[in-house]
């Protein structure tokens, strides 16, 4: 399945990586330790709605166009960074994970973006300028495990490849299991879209023979059937998630759900630990 962001801005899936990814660090910011973020298939870090790829798929219509929309408080935060990177007008960009995350920095923490496709690590150096960020262009696994563990003692590592290549999810397995040989105690979130059932439930049974202790699953299923051939909606893998996200997690993932059904269908979002 080919994932390439640009086409894919703003939907749905988008809303809820970028939700949890602002609950996830806003828990782990209530201590003042430093935070080393990294995401380690960054895309082009904002995308413009009005684009050809966006317009192409309409997908921003089910997502982000209509949280703003929304009313509910728990998704104010998201609001606010989208908002804020559209200035006083209307909104028709879309923050990726980089200018999210870049949102989120406070003084003592960092954050490390890589993005292998020439054209695109291009384009992010130029929307992360005047940022801290410090943008690479590797391929994202090598990387992932070169930057373990990070130089401060708290971290999280952000993993959302396209999907294109048909040994992705083989390739996030063994670089998560060498990852946590490395840094046990480290916060890693792996996103991924739900095409079909029976592909997400074999690559579950492998990341359960990680053996991983805190494994946690959180899954959108945008519709009340299966939909045969199309995107069905996306999950999380999140390792280690803080405890003041996961108190937290069940009215966010309700308030998403709300705010994000297709017309006619109620939508469903759980969450599994898979580790424990």
């Amino acid at each position: 399945m080919n994932y390439r962001h640009s086409f894919h801005a703003g939907n749905s899936a988008d809303v809820v990586k970028h939700s949890l990814l602002i609950a996830l660090v806003s828990a782990l910011q209530q201590k003042p330790g430093a935070l080393t973020l990294i995401d380690t298939h960054a895309g082009c870090g904002l995308y413009d709605l009005r684009g050809d790829d966006a317009q192409r798929t309409g997908e921003a219509e089910g997502g982000v166009v209509r949280v703003l929309a929304d009313n509910n408080p728990l998704l104010d935060e998201y609001r606010r960074l989208v908002r804020a990177v559209n200035g006083d007008g209307e909104s028709h960009l879309s923050p990726g994970s980089p200018r999210i995350l870049s949102q989120l920095l406070r003084p003592q923490d960092s954050l490390i973006l890589n993005e292998k496709h020439p054209e695109d690590a291009k384009t992010l150096r130029a929307v992360m300028r005047g940022t801290p960020a410090a943008v690479h262009e590797r391929d994202a696994y090598e990387l992932w495990l070169a930057l373990l563990p990070t130089r401060t003692s708290r971290g999280v590592v952000v993993v959302d490849p396209p999907y294109e290549q048909t040994d992705e999810r083989a390739r996030i397995t063994a670089t998560l299991g060498s990852a946590m040989r490395k840094w046990a105690h480290g916060v890693t979130v792996i996103w991924y879209p739900l095409k079909d059932r029976p592909t997400h439930v074999r690559w579950k049974q492998q990341l359960r023979r990680l053996g991983i202790p805190k494994l946690l699953n959180v899954e959108h299923w945008l519709y009340d059937t299966d939909q045969p051939g199309i995107f069905n909606g996306s999950g999380l893998f999140i390792v280690n998630p803080p405890y003041a996200f996961t108190q937290a997690l069940p009215p966010l993932l309700e308030a998403l759900r709300a705010a994000i059904a297709p017309e006619g269908h109620r939508g469903d979002i759980t969450e599994e630990w898979l580790g424990r």
